[in-house]
This record gives C-alpha cells, sequence and structure tokens, in this order.
C-alpha cells in the first residue's frame, strides 16, 4: 500500500513532512522541515527526523490530532528529497533522465587508438 507524502504544521509549530496513513490517522516516518537562514540572506531547507538529536532516523508516528494545517501539496524536490531521507536509496528524477542524452558528446575524436600513446 502507497502512502501518500504530506507536509503539515503540528500545533507546536513545527513543520513536518511524512506518510499519511489514513486508515489510522496518522502521520509515519516523520521528518522536520527546518530553514536555515544563509549568508547571502536566502534561507536552506533541512530535513530531520523527527526525534533528533535522540533519534537518527526517520521513523515514529504523530497522530493527525496534533496538526494544526494540512499544506495543499507538497513541491516534488521535496517529495523527492524525503524519499531518499526516509529509505537510503537514491531517486532520478525526469530531469536527470532528460540530461542522459548529453554524455559522451564532445569526446575526443580519435579513429586509431594508437593516436593516444606517446612516440
Amino acid at each position: 500500500m502507497a502512502l501518500e507524502i504530506r507536509l503539515v504544521k503540528l500545533i507546536n509549530g513545527d513543520m513536518v513532512i511524512g506518510k499519511w496513513d489514513v486508515e489510522n490517522n496518522k502521520i509515519q516516518d516523520p521528518a522536520i522541515l527546518q530553514t536555515i537562514p544563509t549568508q547571502q540572506g536566502g534561507v536552506q531547507m533541512m530535513l530531520l527526523p523527527f526525534g533528533y538529536p535522540f533519534d537518527n532516523e526517520i521513523e515514529g508516528e504523530i497522530s493527525m490530532e496534533h496538526v494544526l494545517y494540512q499544506y495543499k501539496s507538497v513541491p516534488e524536490e521535496l517529495k523527492t528529497k524525503y524519499l531518499e531521507a526516509s529509505s537510503n536509496l537514491t531517486l532520478s528524477t525526469a530531469n536527470d533522465l532528460r540530461n542522459l542524452e548529453n554524455l559522451g558528446q564532445g569526446g575526443g575524436n580519435v579513429s586509431n587508438i594508437g593516436d593516444l600513446f606517446r612516440k
């Protein structure tokens, strides 16, 4: 059973992403989404296990009764990063696959392998 990825804000103000279990009305494998200011004046997003620093794995569950707000949609890049962090797998996106056609272009124009060796 595939669970939908949801982004929610808890009643304590934490922004959490996780897998929504409709039957049990819970967020499974929650991760906290934190914003960190950069020196350039922008912000970066960081995903941490909900129980960090005591838990180093993304696991556990949060009842939906602790949710103040549910975001309508989750950006695809954020979903991908969450799935990578929670599963320890690296996922390819459509853009990664489109860039495959550019690999191998501009290589050397050597027709005789002997030309590669110094004489």
